[in-house]
């Protein structure tokens, strides 16, 4: 057995993870205000959903987020044998977020294939998860636990409020830039 630490995998510059869960308005506004802004600023999108959220897009919604990118939307697990879909991106950015995904994300929880890509990047790539939760939830004796074990890993969280989603895109590096 080796004692040798592995080196990390490579990243792939100018490669951004964008993970979104979901969470009211993710097939309006997830390719206008996230997929296509990030595409135009250079990102190559290795876009991943959580199952729920995928089931949430019509076919012209799902159009228009497959053409932001050169790789395949996935939502789902790969069986093994199958090769990796997606190269691994310099930086993630997740949104919309739910309370869930972020409770899970923070407890590093991975039940799904969204929630395995971000997991694995927690605290070794760049990464901005915008969340979007009910008026609520910030009052659950947990979410502040969870808000701050992420910031505490290096992820920039955020509200995503009534702000326009493209904001999220302001607080990452620019593509192929470390």
């Amino acid at each position: 057995m080796s004692t040798e630490a592995s080196a990390p995998p490579e990243r792939e510059r100018g490669c951004l993870g964008l993970v979104a869960s979901a969470c009211g308005g993710v097939e309006d506004r997830l390719a206008a205000e996230l997929a296509e802004p990030a595409a135009e600023r250079g990102w190559r999108l290795a876009v991943t959903l959580t199952p729920t959220a995928a089931s949430w897009f019509d076919d012209r919604q799902f159009a228009r987020l497959q053409a932001t990118t050169d790789l395949d939307v996935r939502w789902l697990s790969r069986l093994p044998g199958v090769p990796r879909p997606h190269p691994d991106p310099e930086a993630f950015v997740a949104a919309p977020a739910s309370a869930g995904s972020v409770a899970k994300l923070a407890l590093g929880l991975a039940d799904n294939q969204a929630l395995t890509v971000l997991g694995d990047a927690v605290g070794a790539v760049p990464m901005v998860v915008g969340h979007r939760v009910g008026p609520t939830r910030p009052a659950h004796p947990a979410w502040q636990g969870h808000l701050d074990a992420l910031a505490g890993a290096g992820v920039d969280v955020t509200s995503l409020g009534a702000a326009p989603w493209t904001e999220l895109l302001d607080r990452l590096p620019r593509p192929g830039v470390r």
